[in-house]
C-alpha cells in the first residue's frame, strides 16, 4: 500500500490550512496514494494566541471540513487529520478523523491530553473515553493515535490486539530539549514492540518539530521528513508484518492479560 505524510506548519486562518491540505490531498492522489496522514490540529492555529485553536473550532459539517470532504469524493484514497470540534462554551474535541468519497468513514477524540512540559490542554480541551474501530484501508487494518497517545503503550497495544496491522499518530510535536529524541524513540518503540507499522505526521513550524517518520513492524525507519513542508511517500508491504510476526511474535508470547482501555 502505498502511503503520503503530508508535513506542514498551520496558519491562523482555516482558509489557508483548508488550501494547504486540498493541495497535499490532491498531489497525494496524483501519485496513486492509498493514505494520505496529515498533522494535528490543522484547522487554526497561533503561537502567540494560545486560544485561537479552541476558538475557532469548527463543527464536522462546518466549512473547513466540507472543504475537504468534497476534495474527497472522487477518489479511493483515504486521508486522515485531526482538528478541534466545539464542545461548549470556550472547549473543544481533538477529533481526529478519516475522510473518503464525501464521507468521514471514523473519528477518534484524543484520549491522553497534553497536561505535560509546562503545558495544559485540558484546560481547553475535552478528552474522548473511547477506544476507535479499526479502518481498512488498502486491505490493512489502521488504529487510530494522535501526539502525546505516543507516550501510552497501552493504547497502540490495545489496537494491535484489536487487529492493527497500522498505526496512525497525527501530532503537532513542540520543540524542547532533547524533544526530538523522545519522537524518534517512542515512535520507533511503539512500531517494534507491537510489530506494527507506524506512520507518524508532525507538524513543523516555529514551534514544532517536523520530522514525519514512518517506522516498519522491525523497528526499521523507512521514510522520513526533516523540518519544513514535505510530502513523503512510502510503500507499507503486508507480508513484512506476517514475516516481523513470525521472527518476533511478541503479541503471541505475551503474558499479562488483554488491555481493557476503553472497554
Amino acid at each position: 500500500m502505498k502511503v503520503a505524510m503530508g508535513q506542514f506548519a498551520v496558519a491562523r486562518e482555516w482558509q489557508k490550512n483548508a488550501q494547504t491540505c486540498i493541495q497535499l490531498m490532491q498531489q497525494a492522489q496524483q501519485a496513486a496514494a492509498t493514505l494520505l496522514v496529515l498533522p494535528e490540529a490543522v484547522l487554526a492555529t497561533d503561537i502567540h494566541d494560545p486560544g485561537l485553536a479552541v476558538r475557532a473550532a469548527q463543527p464536522l459539517d462546518g466549512p473547513f471540513l466540507t472543504q475537504l470532504l468534497t476534495a474527497s469524493q472522487q477518489s479511493a484514497m483515504t486521508t486522515i487529520l485531526s482538528i478541534y470540534v466545539p464542545d461548549g462554551p470556550q472547549r473543544a474535541i481533538n477529533a481526529q478523523v478519516a475522510l473518503r468519497g464525501g464521507e468521514i468513514i471514523a473519528r477518534y477524540d484524543k484520549l491522553h491530553l497534553y497536561d505535560a512540559f509546562a503545558m495544559q490542554e485540558s484546560q481547553r480541551v475535552t478528552a474522548g473515553e473511547v477506544v476507535p474501530p479499526l479502518v481498512e484501508i488498502g486491505g490493512m487494518k489502521i488504529g487510530m493515535m494522535t501526539c502525546y497517545d505516543i507516550r501510552f503503550p497501552e493504547l497502540a497495544r490495545r489496537l494491535a490486539l484489536d487487529g492493527a496491522d497500522v498505526l496512525v499518530l497525527p501530532s503537532a510535536w513542540v520543540r524542547g530539549p532533547l524533544k526530538e529524541m523522545h519522537w524518534e524513540t517512542l515512535v520507533t518503540a511503539r512500531a517494534l514492540e507491537n510489530t506494527c507499522y507506524l506512520i507518524a505526521v508532525g507538524e513543523c513550524g516555529p514551534r514544532n518539530i517536523g520530522g514525519s517518520l514512518i517506522v516498519d513492524p522491525l523497528g526499521v525507519a523507512v521514510a522520513r521528513a526533516a523540518e519544513g513542508p514535505a510530502l513523503v511517500f512510502a510503500e507499507l508491504d503486508a507480508e513484512r508484518i506476517k514475516s516481523a510476526r513470525q521472527m518476533l511474535p511478541v503479541l503471541a508470547n505475551r503474558r499479562f492479560s488483554r488491555p481493557e482501555l476503553g472497554a
